[in-house]
């Protein structure tokens, strides 16, 4: 028989006077902000300043941190009585659907720059849809949204969940109550759904856990590494056509894929109105002698024929545009960061014909250069045409070929300056003549926005009221029905079912 182990002695610890402390500590922190809780470090240094407690190595004191502060925890929540969980939930088709933002990196232009993922997911099947806005403003929430109806071909019929964001809510009442902003209303109510705002903070985050997995989920999978593209267009078609290939997966606890569940949800989604809702917001700033706007804190270039006049734009979330009348004049990518600028060298020829030194150090030609519309072909045109005719008469030469890009196809016009440098001309009108004969093997150009013709004249404010109406644009919208209100009558005309 061996002989029996002796009763092991356990070596008091150093840290044992210095316990009581650092549980005071770690039980002040359950009713402290989350953020001004205890470190390891802070405790570490309040032992020795405020108890003159040295004895003990930072080691010591982070492995009774590490292992003490989870039973803090614990035995504060048997005291209560409760245990924290979470509630299994049933959602029926077409019914609910939740909404999140996730912010994203993304290479843009060359540029590293932070977005945001907006993601409106359906409760029942899973089916959710992604784009990147370059800002969490009202117009993006709600272009969004509509990007999304369409996608789903209906709205869901009962709520869509929200946490309190600012697009939406000027003011978190009490409870559950919210004082929304009235263009949010207004959006709502063009497509008739409730919203659901959850709970502030961490717990609010919960209710709708499926939006806040599903936006982690989807910048893992499929936005690493970071994506690198040149507008944010091309990452949204990306984004699309992955959508339609997650049609295929099969959520973890489901025994049918996304999409097949999504087919018996999509016959019961509300159906959308006849029109969308136009998201962007009307502005109508003044244009400076730089030809340029100023808007949100950021400046856009327009055509320099509306210098000192004030101009119509229509801000989105992904875009600018400029109006003249009807008619489009300039469309610009929307910037986010104070101070930044998009100019258009288009909207600069004009000046530039009377000003051609100013041409070389302009901002219009840097961001022509480094979006590629001012390529090497239009460099060797430039070089040759300022050797052979000096710096003034060459560079108007080059104007007078960019002019060329208004009402011919970019292929075509480019085939005709390297035409023209093989036959040793830098002459513009040479290059018109070897532009035009290219011009039929490319499609006809998208004229720029100020070649376009209006699509109707504005009526004549002081012809006869039969006069202005007959010279409004045809209705294209067909007439409503009102059939559906028979079922509201007591008695039914003959002939009704």
């Amino acid at each position: 028989m061996p002989v029996p182990r002796k009763a092991g002695w356990r070596r008091s610890s150093v840290l044992d006077p210095a316990k009581g402390w650092i549980d005071e500590m770690l039980r002040s922190d359950l009713s402290a902000p989350r953020k001004q809780r205890h470190t390891i470090e802070r405790v570490f240094q309040r032992l020795a300043r405020e108890y003159g407690f040295r004895e003990a190595s930072y080691s010591t004191v982070r492995n009774y941190v590490n292992e003490r502060r989870p039973q803090i925890v614990a035995e504060e929540r048997e005291g209560l009585g409760f245990a924290e969980g979470m509630v299994p939930q049933v959602h029926l088709p077409g019914e609910e659907a939740e909404v999140d933002f996730a912010d994203v990196w993304v290479r843009l232009a060359g540029v590293t720059v932070k977005c945001h993922l907006f993601t409106l997911r359906l409760s029942y099947s899973g089916k959710a849809v992604h784009r990147v806005f370059a800002s969490q403003a009202q117009e993006a929430f709600m272009e969004g949204h509509v990007q999304a109806f369409r996608v789903l071909g209906g709205v869901p019929t009962r709520h869509i969940r929200y946490d309190n964001l600012k697009p939406a809510v000027n003011r978190v009442c009490t409870g559950r109550s919210r004082e929304e902003s009235q263009r949010w209303v207004a959006f709502r109510s063009h497509y008739g759904f409730e919203a659901f705002y959850c709970l502030p903070g961490r717990d609010g985050a919960h209710e709708k856990g499926g939006v806040e997995h599903e936006g982690g989920r989807f910048r893992r999978n499929h936005l690493v590494p970071v994506p690198d593209v040149s507008s944010l267009e091309e990452l949204n078609e990306k984004i699309a056509a992955i959508d339609m290939a997650e049609d295929e997966r099969i959520i973890h606890g489901n025994l049918t894929s996304i999409g097949f569940k999504f087919t018996t949800e999509q016959e019961l989604l509300a159906p959308l109105p006849a029109d969308d809702f136009e998201c962007g917001i009307t502005l109508t700033p003044k244009v400076g002698r730089d030809s340029r706007i100023g808007v949100r804190q950021c400046n856009y270039s327009v055509p320099a024929r509306f210098i000192g006049g004030r101009i119509r734009v229509l801000l989105r979330g992904n875009e600018l545009l400029v109006f003249e009348g009807r008619r489009v004049v300039a469309r610009h990518p929307r910037l986010t960061r104070r101070g930044d600028f998009h100019d258009d060298l288009d909207h600069y020829l004009d000046i530039l014909m009377t000003k051609p030194g100013a041409l070389p150090g302009s901002t219009a030609l840097a961001t022509a250069r480094a979006e590629g519309t001012f390529t090497a072909v239009h460099e060797a045109f430039w070089s040759t045409a300022r050797a052979a005719h000096g710096e003034a008469a060459g560079t108007r030469e080059l104007i007078e070929v960019l002019l060329l890009h208004r009402r011919m196809p970019a292929q075509a016009v480019h085939i005709g300056i390297e035409a023209a440098l093989r036959a040793g001309s830098v002459s513009a009108a040479v290059v018109a003549i070897e532009a035009r004969k290219a011009a039929g093997e490319f499609p006809a150009p998208t004229a720029t926005p100020d070649e376009e013709p209006a699509p109707w004249e504005e009526p004549d404010a002081q012809a006869p009221p039969m006069l202005r109406l007959l010279q409004l644009p045809a209705a294209r919208r067909p007439m409503p029905s009102v059939a559906a209100y028979d079922q509201l009558l007591t008695r039914r005309p003959k002939g009704l079912a």
